[in-house]
């Protein structure tokens, strides 16, 4: 065989190693991808990332969709499905290494809230005790009473909702609550400065 044969040859070699090399379908790289990923949803993605996972699941697919390509082909070539597989994954781990703090930052969010609802229905609490009590007023305090308590009962359910980790509803609740009371408190104290007025006179 002269020189220039083996040369040729040696190419044909090269190029169809080259070739096999470039066809040989990502296994292990889509399986770590879809492990961060995964890794990302059970760390609570879906709650506190749902933009960026979102994202990130879309770029996914189109890994998945270049690698069905790539699977139709005679010459296949998955560089590019490795390219995105990489970046799924780095973007995966990257968003899981942040969640903590998100969770973190939500549950605190929450019972900064919790503690201002409870605070206020506590203030509406003793204002309603010092609310003018006559004929025309009673039905007014039994119903303040009433929505009183209902507040009362609705921190003890938010409570329960810190207690199952559901910082958000538990943040939408306590600010639902510690409106209600402050209504209470403004119309009990225009009550109260009601009677002070008419007793100037």
């Amino acid at each position: 065989m002269n020189k220039k044969r083996l040369m040729y040859v040696l190419l044909g070699v090269m190029m169809m190693a080259l070739l096999l090399g470039c066809s040989k379908k990502p296994e292990a790289e889509l399986a770590d991808s879809k492990a961060v990923l995964e890794a990302v949803a059970a760390e609570g993605g879906e709650k506190y990332a749902k933009e960026e996972l979102d994202v990130i699941q879309s770029e996914m697919t189109a890994a998945l969709d270049e690698m069905a390509v790539q699977d139709g082909k005679f010459f296949k070539n998955y560089d590019k499905t490795k390219e995105m597989l990489a970046q799924v994954k780095a973007k995966s781990e990257a968003l899981k290494a942040e969640i903590p703090a998100r969770k973190e930052k939500a549950r605190t969010d929450a019972q900064a809230a919790l503690d201002a609802a409870t605070m206020a229905v506590t203030d509406a609490k003793a204002l309603l005790a010092k609310a003018p009590r006559g004929k025309g007023s009673m039905a007014d305090i039994e119903a303040f009473n009433a929505d009183v308590q209902g507040l009362e009962s609705a921190i003890t359910e938010a409570q329960g909702l810190m207690t199952s980790e559901d910082y958000f509803v538990a943040l939408d609740k306590a600010n639902g609550i510690k409106d209600k009371a402050s209504e209470i408190s403004t119309q009990v104290t225009e009550a109260l400065e009601k009677v002070k007025a008419s007793k100037k006179r």
